[in-house]
């Protein structure tokens, strides 16, 4: 006897997955050039130059058992330290190394978090769109989930939902700003609002709610603030990974912070390192805790994705799609040209464009297309988008 539950998540696997696997094996058959997958949030960027600078370095200069042994459980001490450094400079907070456990990614962090806090009954928020494995990640953590609608045309909170959603049972809301899929970030004062619902009903249920912010994109925001959430509401766990500020997603590194601020935070944080012990992720990658010590707070270059967005979403609005403009992170998400989505996106691939359906992402109607490719396949794919838009009655303005 196997688990059913598990079986059931390997056999039908992520959308975005299945569409990357699509791309390769169409790809060999056609040509990868003659390809527009849209598919995959993969920077395409490469890490700034002191990555690859700090990575010679640790090899050259240091010891191979200090590179490549084991940390402690929760990380070094020195690359917690640093970023702690880091964002106090930047935002102004006061962090130190204990307020730091390093994981494998962003992804790892959200299943550590969610299994720290959960116990039987409790149930999560998130807002629509989302990341489709926040719903893996919640009910295999044994809670329940619950998208709540966010404004129409805007993906912004919709306050009147999110209150008729918060029950007794509601542990905490994921938060992802900038968001994936719609590049919509959360201004100041949808924050404060955000905090003082979630002070309310703490009050009125007798529990903290807690937020649960979602931050690999926080770095990829052309020209707009991102308010850093702990600033605002006490009960804030920030889940962080260096797969997109530093263009490391195959690198696995990241880590969860649990502020002084948080209600019995001496025992959140015990729970965030048992809930690491538990699944496993004890010790991220030791040669790469090492270089974001060094590069923490560094960013890629970001132009190739801004001219990536203004190309994309000014040519797609021009042939009669609709899309939010996206504030950040790196996808359009884009309403699809008739109802079904699915169907729509199958038409897309007769022209060779590969998208993702908004479907689990909680946005039927829509799809998303991640523009973290080269400026070259976008506008060698403008064409394609444009015959499938006349295909559908649309033409250009």
């Amino acid at each position: 006897m196997i688990s059913e539950t598990m079986c059931r998540l390997g056999k039908h696997r992520s959308v975005i997955r299945e569409i990357f696997e699509y791309s390769k094996k169409r790809g060999a058959e056609i040509g990868p050039e003659n390809v527009f997958d849209f598919s995959l949030g993969n920077p395409n960027v490469p890490a700034p130059a002191s990555v690859k600078e700090t990575i010679r370095q640790l090899l050259e200069e240091r010891d191979d058992i200090y590179l490549h042994g084991y940390t402690s459980a929760q990380g070094d001490a020195g690359t917690r330290a640093a970023i702690a450094e880091d964002l106090n400079r930047r935002y102004g907070t006061h962090f130190c190394a204990d307020n730091f456990y390093m994981t494998c990614g962003a992804a790892a962090s959200l299943k550590i978090c969610l299994t720290a806090l959960t116990v039987p009954g409790d149930e999560f928020l998130t807002f629509a769109p989302y990341f489709p494995e926040y719903q893996v990640f919640v009910e295999t953590a044994g809670a329940g989930f619950r998208a709540v609608e966010t404004e129409d045309g805007t993906f912004q909170i919709d306050f009147d939902r999110l209150e008729a959603a918060i029950t007794e049972h509601t542990k905490g809301i994921l938060v992802n700003s900038p968001n994936n899929p719609s590049g919509v970030i959360f201004p100041e004062q949808a924050v404060k609002e955000l905090a003082a619902l979630l002070k309310k009903k703490s009050e009125t249920y007798g529990h903290p709610i807690y937020l649960i912010a979602d931050e690999p994109y926080r770095e990829l925001a052309y020209g707009k603030e991102v308010p850093y959430l702990t600033k605002y509401y006490d009960n804030t766990l920030v889940c962080y990974s260096y797969s997109k500020s530093l263009s490391l997603p195959g690198e696995r590194i990241g880590y969860i912070l649990v502020p002084d601020e948080m209600e019995d935070h001496e025992d959140m944080y015990a729970a965030v390192c048992g809930a690491g012990r538990a699944l496993g992720y004890v010790c991220a990658p030791s040669l790469f805790q090492h270089v974001v010590a060094a590069c923490t707070g560094q960013v890629s270059d970001l132009s190739v994705y801004r001219e990536n967005r203004e190309l994309l979403y000014g040519s797609l609005t021009e042939y009669g799609y609709q899309c939010v403009y996206p504030d950040g992170a790196f996808y359009l998400f884009v309403k699809a040209l008739e109802e079904d989505t699915n169907a729509f996106c199958e038409r897309a691939k007769k022209y060779e464009l590969l998208l993702v359906p908004g479907d689990d992402f909680g946005a039927p109607g829509y799809v998303r297309i991640a523009y973290c490719v080269t400026t070259d396949q976008i506008r060698r794919s403008l064409p394609a988008f444009q015959a499938l838009a006349e295909e559908y009655g649309k033409s250009a303005v």
